[in-house]
């Protein structure tokens, strides 16, 4: 009796580990209260940045931005929500145990988020940029250096029908969750397409989401091409929690590299769908410390050796840049004095968290005309106006498939996305911005080419952006592949 009790304890015992559960399913939300918080705060800053930093109205941004984040805050003609216009705030919430957020407008930077146990009486104390814009209005500069368009006629060679259609694939989709705000088409440095959702127009402001993180590492490239940057040198910093003994943290083996490539190592924890539980999203919907969170993730994988879309990695390079630049104003107004105002995107706004640590991976505002100015760079060769403002070094760099991606597709570079293996109906030089929603600036070298999309799109079925290329392609005249 006793031997058959024992041979399937042994058997049971010889069962490779493969086989047995690595992890139990558990159905209840333990993140729920913080869920909801950072549910109000998004919907703040979502009002407050709709009013006050892209000038528009309450029913628009409940049919924009709030369109599938209004609930159950009321609608347009009122809720659970307040609008200060005297201090551009809002409040967002009631006394039903979860804290009310608010967020404000500050000059110079956008709506910053305020912590759950702040009021409006502590906006004054949240960041603000005053620095004076150039001297110009750009309504009398000429495109790309202002807005002043003398000829907007077509060039020859183009084919109109096929640019309106390119147009029409990209506004009249078939899913409601597919929405285009904007599309901007630049061909041999010419504005030849342009066109606009009601309720906005080139001058209105919307969020890059991670297209931000595109601006981030051109800031951070201008600092390598001056050696005060380096891709391969430890970063020095005083990761939390310190430890209590001598050894070195394994977390000083990350690169300014790895984090450029998303390949730092370090805990998935956007990538594993807490980002609007904790995460980076306390920081980009709370009121927490960008820096801090940044600081505290552990170290899971050898760094270089996995890829991983990570908003914690971007902010990690931008506090590099932050100590390298060594103090508050001079870190606060870089973007603006190396970059902005040096291409004419002064319609755009680099927003900060409550402690002015710049959220360079999300956190940008700005319109289609200013990315396609960004995009021109690129496109340029990083030179502006007979300025090099970035290196061809750089470019290469960014457009470089991440080491770890390769294998898995070699879809991205350093901080830019590129054109997907396997995939044949755009040239391979392409390469492109990306955020969230929608927001695409599309770079095409061989076809001397940028395409800018803005969109408001919700749900997984994604925007494509390379169709949308390949579209506008057809009506430039040139053949969709490189061989020319």
């Amino acid at each position: 009796m006793p031997r058959f009790l024992v041979a399937p304890l042994a058997l049971a015992l010889l069962v490779p580990m493969s086989a047995v559960a690595q992890q139990q399913e558990e159905n209840y939300d333990y993140w729920k209260p913080q869920r909801d918080m950072i549910r109000r705060g998004q919907q703040a800053v979502f009002m407050c940045n709709g009013l006050f930093t892209g000038g528009r109205t309450i029913e628009h941004v409940f049919a924009q931005e709030l369109a599938f984040l209004s609930e159950p805050i009321g609608g347009p003609s009122g809720g659970d929500y307040v609008v200060n216009e005297t201090r551009k705030a809002v409040a967002i919430g009631a006394d039903d145990g979860v804290p009310v957020m608010r967020a404000a407008f500050r000059e110079g930077i956008g709506c910053v988020i305020l912590a759950p146990d702040q009021t409006f009486e502590d906006i004054e104390r949240l960041p603000q940029l005053t620095l004076p814009y150039p001297s110009g209005a750009p309504s009398t500069i000429a495109w790309p250096d202002g807005d002043l368009v003398t000829d907007p006629s077509l060039p020859a060679g183009i084919d109109a029908a096929a640019l309106q259609a390119a147009s029409d694939w990209a506004f009249d989709r078939e899913s409601p969750e597919q929405v285009t705000l904007s599309m901007m088409v630049v061909h041999n440095g010419q504005i030849v397409h342009e066109r606009y959702a009601p309720g906005i127009d080139m001058t209105t402001r919307t969020r890059t989401w991670s297209t931000a993180k595109s601006l981030a590492v051109t800031l951070i490239g201008m600092l390598v091409d001056e050696g005060k940057m380096h891709l391969d040198e430890p970063l020095g910093f005083e990761w939390l929690p310190r430890t209590r003994s001598s050894a070195p943290d394994p977390r000083d083996a990350i690169t300014l590299r790895h984090l450029l490539n998303m390949s730092s190592g370090l805990d998935t924890i956007d990538n594993g769908g807490l980002e609007y539980a904790t995460g980076s999203g306390l920081s980009y919907w709370a009121g927490a410390s960008s820096v801090n969170g940044a600081l505290r993730q552990a170290l899971i994988r050898e760094p270089g050796t996995n890829w991983d879309y990570e908003n914690y990695d971007t902010l990690l390079a931008v506090l590099k840049m932050k100590q390298v630049l060594g103090d508050d104003q001079t870190y606060r107004e870089f973007p603006r004095r190396r970059l902005l105002d040096k291409i004419g995107m002064r319609n755009t706004l680099v927003s900060t968290d409550r402690f002015g640590d710049f959220i360079l991976s999300s956190q940008v505002y700005t319109n289609a005309r200013d990315l396609a100015r960004f995009g021109l760079l690129y496109l340029n060769g990083g030179v502006w106006s007979g300025e090099r403002l970035i290196s061809e070094e750089w470019i290469d760099f960014v457009r470089t498939p991440a080491p770890a991606t390769v294998g898995r597709g070699g879809q991205y570079g350093g901080q830019w996305w590129l054109v997907p293996e396997g995939r044949e109906d755009v040239p391979k030089d392409a390469y492109s911005t990306s955020g969230n929603r929608g927001q695409y600036t599309v770079v095409v070298p061989s076809h001397d080419l940028v395409i800018v999309r803005r969109g408001l799109d919700y749900g997984r079925q994604g925007f494509d952006r390379w169709g949308l290329t390949r579209e506008v392609i057809k009506a430039i005249g040139i053949p969709t592949n490189d061989e020319q």
